[in-house]
């Protein structure tokens, strides 16, 4: 038994190298920005229940958790026994397994000796899917872009060439898209040769056994971490901006038996714009939160998602049903795990961040006719792009450390450099910063923001697709500890923007980008002040912003 268990862990740790490979190939050979610079991507392998065996570390919850349950909606619609060599299936949509039209799920069925063995699935977020673009300013799907329902990608290793023609023909960056697409199965096809390698080396025709190991040994991890919790109920409630108005994010936890149920009953209802969230991100998130606190050494797969239920009623803003707006749902997706922070925070004081940034303050712009205002002395061939830059505010202030500056948490996407954006639109960032005094005072201070100086070097116009939080509410503090600074969007000129929506930078003006910071964590009075001076003498804090600390 005892060589036997052995045996399975180390095959368990090699499929964990696997899908590693496999988002790596992903990253390498991706198109867009998203995919090759910022990683906002998701790889995993799946036994032939679509149940989630392994995921890649490399990529974000929201695409990794919301991918767990898109492979079951492919095996439906494509049952097993049907499948054929060759065979590779896609969809983006939204209700499905992606949160929204920009990002693309491809699965891929393995086969070895003419049977399929296992099935490996991957994520991206794609540049451009067209409609008025990534702004939350539309009120339906039908605004927001190309729809691919469950299909064919490859059929028996045929080119679905329809397909493409329909993606060429409705995206602005038509091959950064197709590009993209042909990185997600040749990702895939990688994760399938190392697998058959596996296999053959140790001997086994099939994953069952190997599947059931995985997933009574995660199960029982996560109920013996859950085991250590009271039984009880905590809530916590959350303010967010909103589109037009603003958004209550509510939240009950409950500890029952051996599973966590969180359910956000008594949150805003949708919205009429584009900040609607599929309920397939709301499990993703949450669970992801969850995870971070009450088991963060267990393995993610779906022995430990089983263990956490989500519940949202229809019609809320959490649980947005078809055919609801949802391009900006990472707006408030995002914000979930700082809600179940709060709930957790009741149950294991000393365990929980304080609020961060939290929702990416990513710079997605574009110019060109119908995006800008057309300018008879402007040359449109010389400034159409669409684009987008990753960018973050600053994390809340951890128990026993300051918060992270400028880090894009929850969604772990690495932050753009800006030569990246520089070298493909004509789009110039004139200064790139921490924002001194954004973090929140604290026994430890909550992580920085950022400020960006962004204009257009042939002086044109351009756009932003505002997608920004945090700009009327702050990241709150814990145990004592201030807010971070909220966040802003101005001209040169003195002109406030909003957070949300497409708005025009006039030629000959540049966009002022502060991003928010993340709250502090304890007393403010309590920081030693050693480190108040080395904030100082490091440009973090003004010296007359010391008062917040006495």
């Amino acid at each position: 038994m005892r060589e036997a268990n052995i045996r399975y862990q180390v095959m368990w740790d090699r499929l964990t190298t696997i899908v590693e490979e496999q988002a790596r190939t992903l990253i390498r050979t991706g198109f867009s920005v998203s995919t090759r610079e910022a990683g906002d991507v998701s790889a995993g392998v799946f036994d032939l229940q679509g149940r989630m065996l392994a995921q890649a570390v490399t990529g974000t919850p929201g695409h990794i958790n919301s991918m767990a349950m898109s492979v079951g909606h492919f095996i439906e619609k494509f049952p097993i026994k049907k499948m054929k060599e060759g065979d590779v299936f896609l969809t983006n949509d939204p209700w499905k397994g992606t949160g929204h039209l920009h990002d693309i799920v491809v699965v891929t069925p393995t086969f070895k000796n003419g049977r399929v063995v296992a099935l490996f699935a991957c994520t991206t977020h794609v540049v451009d899917i067209g409609g008025i673009g990534m702004a939350p300013d539309g009120k339906q799907i039908y605004h927001e872009g190309l729809y691919i329902p469950l299909m064919y990608l490859f059929k028996a290793g045929q080119l679905n060439e329809t397909l493409i023609d329909f993606v060429h023909y409705n995206c602005r960056e038509s091959k950064q898209v197709e590009g993209d697409i042909y990185a997600l199965a040749n990702c895939n096809d990688v994760g399938s040769d190392r697998l058959r390698a596996m296999m053959v080396q140790y001997k086994i025709e099939d994953l069952n056994e190997l599947a059931e190991t995985i997933i009574e040994s995660t199960r029982n991890a996560m109920r013996a971490a859950i085991s250590k919790l009271p039984i009880t109920t905590t809530t916590n409630t959350m303010k967010i901006d909103g589109y037009d108005e603003e958004i209550v994010l509510k939240a009950k936890l409950s500890v029952v038996n051996d599973t966590i149920v969180i359910d956000y009953e008594g949150s805003s209802p949708i919205s009429d714009f584009g900040i609607n969230v599929p309920k397939c991100y709301t499990d993703a998130y949450t669970s992801f939160g969850v995870k971070c606190v009450v088991a963060p050494e267990v393995p993610n797969n779906a022995g430990s998602l089983a263990h956490i239920i989500v519940k949202a009623p229809e019609g809320c803003i959490l649980n947005a049903p078809h055919p609801c707006a949802v391009v900006a749902r990472s707006s408030i997706g995002h914000m979930l795990p700082d809600v179940v922070f709060g709930c957790l925070h009741q149950l294991l004081p000393g365990r929980v961040p304080a609020e961060g940034t939290s929702c990416l303050w990513n710079l997605r712009l574009g110019a060109g006719h119908g995006i800008t205002t057309r300018d008879p002395n402007t040359k449109l061939e010389n400034t159409t792009f669409t684009a987008m830059s990753f960018h973050s505010g600053g994390a809340g202030a951890r128990p026993n450390k300051d918060g992270l500056s400028a880090t894009p948490f929850p969604s772990g996407v690495r932050n753009v450099p800006v030569e990246v954006l520089e070298a493909i639109t004509p789009i110039v960032i004139w200064r790139k910063e921490l924002r001194q005094n954004s973090g929140g005072a604290g026994q430890f201070r909550g992580g920085l923001g950022q400020r960006m100086v962004v204009g257009n070097r042939e002086k044109a116009e351009f756009a932003i697709f505002g997608t920004f939080d945090r700009v009327k509410n702050p990241a709150r503090g814990r145990d004592g500890g201030k807010p971070g600074a909220t966040g802003s969007l101005t001209l040169t000129s003195g002109k406030k923007l909003k957070g949300m929506g497409r708005q025009v930078i006039p030629m000959g003006e540049e966009l002022i980008i502060e991003m928010p910071g993340g709250g502090g964590y304890g007393n403010p009075k309590s920081r030693d002040r050693k480190k108040i001076m080395e904030d100082i003498r490091a440009g973090l804090v003004s010296a007359d912003n010391v008062k917040e600390y006495e």
